[in-house]
């Protein structure tokens, strides 16, 4: 298999970007399935939901420029799942969603090794800190919705959904070219925050409207993939902390595999603060735009990462959240 760095790093001990935050206060519920959703309302770190002005005020308060700076790229931990022999399989037949180009006024003007569409999340954890991960703008019918990793808005096992949730497309050395926008609500698999299970470590977001533009109104969205098998051609985008320190975008292209345990694969070395990053089929540099088949999840000793397959069950969370105002 073939790829391309746009940096390069020296392998490390093994590592994940993820593998469940151990947190504070009490597990949220999930349904028995494993392979459904839970959703959950967005919550500052007193607890107060972010349901009003007020409420957005204080997300935005509470990033200023130092917090930000400051946010720790998610932990790197030995990954525990991907050993097992269980490929990752089409569950159905393959489906896409279209990408959507934005149409705010003044919104976007392509740069050649960065989108628009990507950007970092930050966010409070309820067992302690400041963290960063990485993101992608999704065009759905609500034209608000974000996709990331599951442990970029759950802990995981014994943990909560993360606090002061909030999303900046095309972050760049501080710079916020289009905002910030603040989670209103969260989803992610059920078997995710039952069990920190990394054939399922996907998350979504409906993000509030910023001065009454949404999301991808303003930046543009990426279409989603799924049943697309293990070997497909990719762009990743992300933040990397391993990479200018996590300041600037980076993107690795190749061709990917099967990853074990239900995931796909690709050796980029993309290490902490590129968790949720785009793994984007038919990636157009000219617009910054794609489909996601993958966000990222693990990086192991090695230098391979990996992403959950999405297959139906993505498809099936995209439906539940997708159309959330």
């Amino acid at each position: 298999m073939s790829y391309v760095r746009r940096w390069v790093l020296s392998a490390g001990a093994a590592l994940a970007l993820m593998i469940g935050f151990a947190g504070a206060g009490a597990t949220a519920h999930a349904a028995p399935n494993p392979a459904g959703t839970t959703s959950s309302t967005a919550r500052l770190s007193d607890g107060q939901a972010v349901d009003s002005a007020a409420a957005l005020k204080k997300v935005a308060d509470y990033w200023t420029p130092e917090r930000m700076r400051h946010a720790t790229p998610v932990p790197e931990q030995t990954p525990g799942l991907q050993t097992k022999a269980t490929p990752a399989r089409p569950s159905g037949p393959r489906g896409s969603t279209p990408p959507a180009k934005p149409v705010a006024s003044g919104s976007v003007s392509p740069m050649i090794t960065e989108s628009a569409v990507a950007g970092k999340v930050f966010f409070h954890k309820p067992s302690g800190g400041d963290w960063v991960c990485s993101a992608s703008a999704l065009n759905s019918d609500s034209k608000q919705l974000v996709i990331t990793a599951g442990h970029c808005v759950h802990e995981g096992a014994g943990g909560n959904w993360m606090q002061n949730w909030t999303f900046v497309p095309r972050y760049r050395s501080g710079a916020r070219p289009f905002g910030t926008f603040a989670a209103k609500q969260f989803r992610t698999f059920n078997s995710w925050i039952s069990s920190s299970d990394l054939s399922r470590d996907v998350g979504m977001v409906t993000t509030w409207p910023l001065n009454g533009n949404k999301l991808v109104n303003v930046v543009g969205g990426h279409g989603l993939n799924w049943n697309w098998g293990n070997s497909v051609a990719i762009t990743i985008l992300g933040y990397p902390a391993n990479a200018n320190n996590g300041e600037i975008q980076q993107w690795c292209q190749g061709t990917t595999s099967d990853g074990g345990g239900g995931t796909i694969k690709l050796q980029c070395n993309f290490n902490g603060g590129s968790s949720g990053s785009g793994w984007l089929m038919n990636f157009n540099d000219s617009t910054g735009l794609g489909q996601v088949d993958g966000v990222m999840s693990t990086l192991d000793s090695t230098g391979w990462n990996r992403a959950s397959y999405f297959d139906d069950a993505v498809k099936a969370m995209f439906d539940a959240q997708g159309g959330v105002t």
